[in-house]
């Protein structure tokens, strides 16, 4: 039996992928051997030694020590483009509000005097040109980011007659397919402040693209232009977005993360984080998670891990070695030497690596010894050794 901890509701259509008979699944789980979570912060937490993964239903892991995590061979996933359909019509919706003054001008409907002597309909026609704005239509938007999101709102904003241009530094080849053919390649993040009447983000949040819209971003930026961080809210100072929207540089900023530094600042429309908030999305997102873990307890495959390798081979042997590793010269001659000496018959493997980590998974004939995951354990580098029967 593999046991299941949950953090957060986790959708049951996801949790029903766990097959009874297999897995013990719940909040109350005791020494868990994989953990589903959504947003609980879990930087404080003390991890039992049974754990082996914890996997995010959703696309930002900055809730788990992803390194911590790496030290101790605990393979962490996130479902990545499971919510991406959920946050795409967010940042379109984004787009509306960054251009019209949507949110101010439901706020002043409410003010409306409702009596049976007030014109409610000339109070309207009197007031409704404070909140006036512009169409999308015709203007250039620049989405930095071309990944499962920033593809997906490239695409739909190319229908609504907007002029699109993206970049991409880390840009594949799968995601270049799933663009329109309209979508034009910027050659910098430089020609997208310069040119661009609206700016959308869609990065992750890390040391490079920390604060990556300041001072001196908006310098390059035209005047008035209008601003979307669906992302992370770290990704904007905070400080020198207030003083670009003084300015009016910056015409409009829409975010899904208020903070103390960004609510209640005129210029500013500031979302509860609702990205990923919708019922289809959960449920994509728990499936996928589910999936993930499902695949790794029961044949040591990785699909979609932030700190470890994707690597998958068909379990058709008797039982399997999956060794996570650091990164470095020899010790994959180590682990099939030891393999060797002990007679153990290697029907099939593959190792992968990930920056600092790698993960070996070698498919076996026969039975495996007591001693060989201790033996390879032992072994400098060697990281975690688990063992699939």
């Amino acid at each position: 039996m593999y046991n299941i901890q949950l953090y957060n509701k986790i959708a049951k259509v996801g949790t029903d992928n766990f097959k009874a008979d297999r897995y013990t699944v719940g909040e109350d789980v005791q020494n868990p051997d994989a953990i589903m979570v959504r947003s609980a912060t879990m930087h404080d937490m003390e991890f039992n030694p049974e754990l082996k993964a914890i996997a995010r239903a959703g696309a930002g892991v900055n809730n788990i020590p992803v390194e911590r995590c790496s030290e101790a061979g605990i393979a962490v996933f996130n479902t990545p483009g499971a919510n991406a359909n959920a946050v795409k019509e967010l940042v379109i919706c984004g787009l509306m509000l960054a251009s019209r003054d949507i949110t101010e001008g439901a706020a002043w409907a409410k003010t409306l005097v409702n009596t049976p002597d007030a014109d409610v309909a000339k109070q309207v026609e009197k007031g409704k040109s404070k909140f006036a704005g512009c169409e999308v239509a015709g203007k250039k938007l620049g989405v930095i980011g071309l990944g499962a999101i920033g593809a997906l709102v490239a695409n739909a904003a190319e229908d609504l007659h907007m002029e699109v241009l993206g970049f991409d530094k880390f840009m594949t080849i799968d995601a270049a397919w799933k663009l329109s053919r309209k979508i034009e390649k910027a050659a910098s993040m430089d020609e997208i402040f310069e040119t661009c009447d609206y700016i959308t983000v869609h990065v992750p949040s890390t040391p490079e693209t920390r604060g990556m819209f300041n001072k001196e971003s908006f310098a390059k930026m035209k005047d008035g232009v209008r601003i979307l961080n669906f992302s992370r809210a770290d990704l904007v100072n905070a400080a020198d977005m207030k003083e670009a929207l003084a300015s009016g540089k910056v015409a409009r900023y829409v975010t899904d993360f208020p903070t103390e530094e960004t609510v209640n600042v005129p210029g500013i429309v500031a979302l509860p984080h609702l990205g990923a908030s919708t019922e289809e999305s959960e449920d994509n997102c728990a499936i996928m998670a589910a999936r993930e873990l499902i695949e790794f307890l029961e044949n040591g495959n990785i699909r979609n891990s932030v700190n470890y390798p994707d690597a998958e081979i068909p379990h058709t042997g008797d039982a399997r070695i999956c060794v996570f590793h650091k990164n470095v010269p020899g010790v994959l001659n180590n682990i099939t030497a030891i393999i060797s000496s002990q007679g153990i018959n290697v029907e099939n493997m593959i190792s992968k690596s990930k920056k600092d980590y790698a993960y070996t998974i070698l498919e076996i004939s026969g039975t495996i010894p007591d001693n060989a995951a201790e033996t390879i354990s032992t072994m400098e580098s060697v990281i975690r050794v688990n063992i699939i029967k």
